[in-house]
């Protein structure tokens, strides 16, 4: 057995960190996961640098906020030149392997909506300041998963020596799993029309009943690959990394099979509704307003206000989604029993972003800042950790690399911004705060112009500031720990609120890039 620990780290799309078990959520059954949790440390305060997908997802990798390596809001891609911490370990003898949902790189081939109107402004394209962006960052993007042969990935993929990729979400799920799908059934495109699915009584936009059955489901896609690549490609002599990222509990609501009866909506209750917040948000009174005319968002990925059974709707089916994922869970840790390398393995298990899922009757996630988009689970099952461990250490997600990379042994690299995490706790020292950003490329929810918004978290207030709007949040969160009371305007905190705005503009300052290094005196 190699002295050096195997990972497995296993990545959720858009999944609060109340929603599991072992979290305190009052309905889900998730044993595999609360397992994970029992079995090592339990991180109650970890949170996104930034929650939206893509920059996220190459925070996790990288280490470094979003304005730092670039990939800022979706639709860009991380730039081949940055360094990720699979790299690293690939270079210090680690077999790498993801396996599901990357999103470094754009999945679908639509253009960006703000394309149109910058080449108006400027009277035809104009170049970007990154000269090698966009063009070459085409590996996941549905044209190459077209033919029936597998795409041959070109590899390493930002460290990852073997990829099986999935794309997209639900039954629409893309990538290397839809090449797969093709052989599987004469029904394939059937089951994934969106026109095509089982009678059901759910009003809910985007609850669907598919016709997908279990088996041929992308979890379950995912589950398969990641047992047969522990039993068939994980050398026990070597020490490996491997990414597991399911597409869901992302929308759309289409748990497949027994899994979407496994919850009611009548068991579910919202924790906040829109008229419970003392003091009006914009952005919830601008999608309150769309939803009272009945309008929703022209692109199903924007967040928008929902009634309170539709809220209901959609929990229960996201709680069937992330019974799958556990079940998923159950397995990969199985294979890895079976194979006797349970004992030298941390597994991971984390979220790129949560959900607002009924907070406030909003759905989805979107501009405005909230505890339920930005704050993930965090499970660290460590073999020589000590077990059942909760801790409120302040984390980020780019302190996943550093951590995993110092329990490895490696250096870390030049411009990495996170922490070891681990080694926070046993000095019994960290962060008294935290920044999350907020990117977009277009104005959404009401907004003048689109999010460049920055928070200011921690365990005793919130600071959010919208750039271009007259109003900001507040939160003593101590005093009312669901953020139902803003004071930004409550002349009472001025002080407080000036003190906060100048702990974020040093906390931005200290963030910013620091790499490359000089290499001479001048």
């Amino acid at each position: 057995m190699s002295r050096k620990p195997n990972f497995v780290l296993i990545v959720s799309d858009q999944q609060r960190a109340d929603w599991l078990g072992c979290y305190g959520h009052p309905v889900l059954n998730t044993p595999n996961i609360d397992k994970l949790a029992a079995q090592g440390i339990r991180f109650d305060e970890f949170h996104t640098a930034s929650p939206v997908c893509m920059p996220n997802r190459a925070s996790i990798l990288t280490g470094r906020y979003p304005s730092v390596h670039g990939l800022r809001y979706n639709g860009c891609a991380l730039s081949s030149r940055a360094n990720t911490f699979v790299e690293v370990l690939s270079a210090s003898g680690y077999q790498t392997a993801a396996i599901g949902k990357s999103h470094l790189q754009p999945f679908t081939s639509n253009d960006a909506p703000f394309g149109d109107a910058l080449a108006k402004k400027y009277q035809g394209p104009i170049a970007e300041a990154w000269k090698d962006d966009f063009k070459p960052y085409v590996h996941e993007e549905p044209s190459q998963y077209e033919s029936d042969e597998r795409y041959a990935f070109p590899t390493p993929y930002y460290g990852f020596e073997h990829v099986d990729m999935v794309t997209d979400h639900g039954d629409r799920a893309g990538g290397h799993y839809l090449q797969w799908l093709r052989h599987q059934t004469p029904d394939w495109e059937r089951m994934r029309d969106p026109k095509e699915q089982f009678e059901h009584d759910y009003t809910c936009p985007q609850a669907k009943k598919t016709k997908m059955p279990e088996e041929l489901y992308p979890t379950r896609y995912i589950e398969n690959q990641a047992v047969e690549w522990i039993n068939e490609q994980a050398d026990p002599e070597q020490p490996f990394f491997l990414f597991v990222s399911f597409p869901d509990p992302h929308h759309p609501f289409n748990p497949p099979g027994k899994y979407w009866d496994r919850y009611q909506p009548g068991q579910f209750e919202l924790d906040v509704r829109a008229e419970d917040l003392k003091i009006p948000v914009p952005l919830v009174e601008f999608a309150r307003q769309r939803l009272a005319k009945g309008e929703y968002p022209d692109t199903p990925q924007e967040a928008f206000a929902a009634t309170e059974q539709h809220c209901k709707e959609a929990m229960a089916l996201t709680g069937g989604m992330i019974d799958m994922i556990d079940d998923a869970v159950g397995s990969i840790t199985a294979a890895l029993r079976a194979r006797g390398l349970d004992d030298n393995t941390v597994i991971i298990y984390t979220a790129d972003h949560g959900d607002y899922l009924g907070d406030a009757n909003m759905l989805l996630k979107g501009p405005w800042m909230r505890k339920s988009i930005h704050r993930v689970p965090f499970i660290w099952r460590d073999p020589e950790a000590t077990a059942g461990q909760v801790t409120d250490h302040l984390g980020s997600a780019i302190d996943i690399g550093p951590t995993i990379m110092a329990r490895a042994g490696i250096d870390p690299y030049f411009g990495i911004q996170g922490r070891d995490l681990l080694a926070d706790i046993e000095a019994g020292e960290g962060r008294s705060q935290l920044l999350i950003e907020h990117n977009d490329n277009v104005p959404r929810m009401g907004l003048k112009r689109a999010s460049r918004s920055r928070t200011l978290y921690s365990h005793d207030w919130r600071l959010t500031l919208y750039p271009g709007e007259d109003w900001g949040e507040l939160y003593d969160t101590k005093a009312d720990p669901l953020h139902l009371h803003n004071l930004w305007f409550d002349p009472a905190y001025n002080r407080k609120k000036g003190e906060l705005m100048e702990q974020l503009a040093l906390e931005i300052t200290a963030t910013m890039d620091e790499s490359p290094r000089a290499i001479r005196r001048a």
